[in-house]
């Protein structure tokens, strides 16, 4: 008879730590299908031929690290190809990416992505409002950065939260051009000699519209390029947990010390609109079930030119037609359809109420149980 071995188990996900090292050796250490999304800020690979000055002849201090240094196209094309697939791996099958870059980099980065079978669900355009000028007056100002925003697979269903973006915007649908300042000021982190910490430090506000857009609370966030943590901060305010790789023991203590003191925003602040499409389906027939309406009583039209009878299977009956609240409003208004949950009414202490109110305090009842 042989001996059962015991099935070793799946190793435990780093949540809200800093990794140190690789990335895509430790993306690849990390259980498959483990996180929901992953935004990635790579090296840019920029081709800058010399230093930089300003018209008063200051240096201006520029991506010349040598994280950011690759010897050819194809020595990036590679690291491209692998921390990308890395990448994938670890992605739930409903995960999703996103890719920042500029212009040196982020064409490469595309046509990865879909070679390695993700599928591109918008590029965005940060549009900087405050850019840095041109010194040289050689070229336009660089004032933008673009995002691509993928799904692992064609047939993954994504997060997407649009009726909270529709919200940050005042209630217009989010574009795909956002305009939003640099690091400037306080949210600039500075190391002990008073520098910036990080070149291309991200603000707060666009991690901000990312995860709102594209997590829910609880979800795992990792960076694998985490510089000075701006993706963990705000993850850690809005509820989600992350994962943050980082090689450079200089960001690494920034970040540290950053993320430290960050506070979770309470429970109620993190509720953010949802589509009315993930609401609680509540059928008209349990309004009358539950006696809030009774059969035989009247409904009125919103705009008051039409009556119907409430029947006890929770269907209406008007001078021409019978069937649904939605069926029986489109014939009233001789239309292809119609909302009756908005559209009729129902009188209480001589005012038009509508029976919308009634479906919202069931549903209210059902999020509360």
């Amino acid at each position: 008879m042989t001996k059962k071995t015991k099935e070793a188990a799946a190793p435990a996900l780093p949540l809200n730590s800093i990794l140190d090292g690789d990335c895509i050796d430790i993306m690849n250490s990390l259980p498959e299908c483990s996180v929901d999304l992953i935004f990635a800020d790579p090296p840019y690979n920029l081709q800058l031929k010399g230093e930089l000055h300003r018209p008063d002849n200051s240096k201006v201090d520029a991506v010349d690290n040598d994280w950011d240094q690759f010897e050819s196209f194809k020595r990036y094309d590679e690291f491209t190809h692998a921390w990308m697939t890395a990448a994938r791996r670890i992605l739930k099958p409903n995960g999703a990416m996103w890719v920042i870059g500029s212009y040196h980099n982020v064409f490469r980065m595309g046509t990865e992505l879909q070679n390695q079978g993700f599928w591109i669900l918008n590029d965005v355009i940060w549009r900087k409002s405050n850019p840095m000028p041109n010194f040289r007056g050689m070229r336009l100002t660089n004032a933008h950065e673009t995002m691509i925003w993928v799904s692992k697979t064609e047939k993954s269903k994504p997060t997407f939260n649009y009726e909270a973006l529709k919200a940050l915007n005042e209630g217009t649908q989010m574009r795909s051009d956002w305009v939003l300042p640099i690091c400037t000021g306080h949210e600039r982190l500075k190391n002990e000699a008073g520098d910036k910490a990080h070149p291309t430090q991200k603000p707060e506000s666009l991690l901000h519209r990312v995860l709102v857009g594209s997590t829910n609370p609880g979800d795992v966030v990792l960076d694998p390029f985490f510089g000075t943590g701006t993706t963990g901060a705000v993850a850690k305010m809005l509820g989600r947990d992350y994962i943050g790789i980082e090689r450079e023991a200089e960001y690494r203590a920034v970040a540290k010390k950053r993320l430290a003191k960050i506070r979770k925003f309470d429970n109620e602040a993190l509720e953010v609109s949802q589509s009315k499409r993930a609401e609680p389906r509540v059928p008209f027939g349990q309004v009358v079930e539950r006696g809030m309406l009774r059969p035989g009583e009247d409904l009125w039209s919103v705009n008051g030119r039409h009556k119907a009878k409430v029947r006890a299977d929770g269907t209406l009956i008007a001078a021409d037609s019978k069937g649904s609240i939605h069926q029986v409003g489109a014939a009233c208004e001789n239309a292809p359809s119609c909302n009756g949950w908005t559209y009729w009414h129902y009188r209480r202490d001589g005012k038009k109420v509508p029976i919308d109110l009634l479906r919202q305090q069931i549903r209210s009842e059902m999020r509360a149980n």
